[in-house]
């Protein structure tokens, strides 16, 4: 059995994606080139955005797409494959194009987070791993993003690798968190691996192994005088943990003339906890002692926690954040939009469904979105057909996606397009930014965003309108297939 250092990526897809292969380089469609689009279409958590994660790690895959001798193998004795496909695999590489909006980036449902173009065996075969890297990582950094807006500007740090469904799952999980807002992780290999800042303090291990809480805290704080942070509540809060770690801060830390210290809790009524506990820290002296608290948090919690006057500096936020426990499925898609001509024309093509919300929209496309002049503010994303220009000087109407036959004017804005060129001809074309500029610029970019959009509950639906261009098209399409 093959170990997972000796994985080939380019094996993890769907079996159709090799069968529909082969049977594409059969009919010749081989060179065919195609556009497909990954969109998703409903943000989690009943939100009014998501946020875009996971590019580099799809970059990362695109350059090292291959298929080893045992590979090859492999799919030869599933007596499926024809010897001159197979032959064809052997020197497989990427050739196509890619677009792609930037990681940290604000998206919404329908519009095209990443488009496609290349052949058609290329485009097809590599369906799997896009939708897994984007589902997942927008799917954490989306959550993240709400953790980190509850918290009102304290410390979140993410604390679920031992929750997370797979090695897999806690690495890049924590880097999509930090991409979302949170600002350090638990998992140091996330560190080791991507500069996601990891830190951490105790488990209850620690208390339970010395005779007293207070050997177990002074211990601490002689190991760690600048980082001391006391988990205090593995016996009795109030009784003895708080008490316990204002003697150790005082016969450690003062001493040293270190004023900067912190205590968690774990367990038990935060509010109520972190209030009384913050008065015995002041009245101790400890007016710069930190509270962070743990245990089963996501935004909804904290939101609660703050309106009842917890005081609380930082919240360790574990499985609802690593598993995006109450919704944990993106659903991204990967869909057929076009197709391209011996004579360079492109072809749009587009998917039906009884369920209206399953029809695609399509063509090669351009997705825009509009800021306003006078308040920097998102106003709407707009999608067009790739040969369609954008002229901001003039006022412009869209439609209310509320309310189809409702339009709205949009004047005084800047147009900026949102997707930006990854691969060319099969080559990077694509500096992946440092991963604290990537957190910056979400952040940045989210507070683009109107504060309708980003409440948690009934939140404003954002506009993404489509040209008229587009829309024509669309309802030609779906007119012919009817008649069909």
């Amino acid at each position: 059995m093959a170990t997972q250092e000796k994985l080939n990526l380019t094996m993890l897809c769907d079996f159709y994606e090799l069968t529909m292969g082969n049977g594409y380089f059969e009919k010749g469609y081989k060179d065919k080139i195609c556009y497909f689009d990954v969109f998703f279409r409903q943000c989690p958590d009943n939100g009014g955005f998501a946020i875009a994660a996971g590019l580099e790690q799809i970059i990362d895959y695109i350059q090292n797409l291959h298929f080893s001798a045992a590979d090859i193998d492999y799919l030869r004795k599933r007596n499926l494959f024809s010897e001159d496909f197979l032959k064809y695999l052997e020197d497989f590489r990427f050739t196509g194009d890619i677009w792609a909006v930037p990681e940290g980036t604000p998206i919404f449902p329908k519009e095209p987070i990443m488009t496609i173009r290349a052949p058609a065996i290329e485009a097809q075969l590599i369906e799997t791993f896009i939708l897994l890297s984007i589902n997942h990582q927008s799917l954490i950094a989306t959550k993240a993003n709400r953790v980190v807006r509850a918290a009102q500007g304290r410390t979140v740090l993410e604390f679920g690798s031992r929750r997370a469904q797979g090695a897999d799952a806690a690495i890049l999980g924590a880097r999509a968190a930090y991409i979302g807002g949170c600002n350090g992780t638990a998992c140091t290999i996330s560190d080791q691996l991507f500069g996601v800042f990891a830190g951490g303090t105790m488990a209850h291990a620690w208390v339970q192994m010395f005779d007293t809480e207070y050997e177990a805290f002074k211990a601490y704080c002689e190991m760690y005088p600048n980082n001391a942070t006391l988990l205090v509540d593995t016996y009795d809060t109030l009784k003895s943990g708080v008490p316990n770690a204002i003697k150790a801060f005082n016969d450690v830390l003062k001493p040293m003339g270190i004023t900067k210290c912190g205590i968690r809790l774990d367990s038990g009524d935060m509010a109520y906890l972190s209030r009384k506990a913050r008065k015995m820290l002041d009245d101790a002296g400890w007016t710069e002692c930190k509270i962070s608290v743990s245990n089963s948090l996501d935004e909804y919690i904290i939101e609660d926690l703050l309106h009842q006057g917890a005081s609380i500096d930082m919240f360790g936020v574990g499985e609802r954040l690593i598993t995006a426990k109450s919704e944990p499925v993106f659903g991204g898609v990967y869909k057929l939009a076009a197709v391209e001509e011996a004579d360079g024309s492109v072809t749009p093509k587009i998917k039906i469904s009884e369920n209206t919300g399953k029809i695609t929209n399509p063509h090669y496309k351009k997705l825009y979105r509009f800021f306003g002049n006078d308040t920097g503010k998102a106003i709407a994303d707009y999608l067009c057909v790739y040969d369609e220009t954008v002229d901001d000087s003039k006022d412009m109407e869209i439609f209310d996606p509320e309310a189809t036959w409702k339009t709205k004017t949009v004047y005084d804005f800047t147009a900026k397009e949102l997707q930006v060129p990854i691969f060319k001809d099969g080559k990077l074309v694509y500096q992946c930014p440092a991963i604290d500029d990537v957190r910056a610029y979400c952040l940045e970019q989210v507070d683009t965003l109107w504060d309708e959009v980003k409440r948690f509950d009934n939140p404003h639906t954002y506009y993404v309108d489509l040209s008229q261009k587009l829309w024509d098209i669309k309802h030609k399409l779906l007119k012919q297939k009817r008649e069909k």
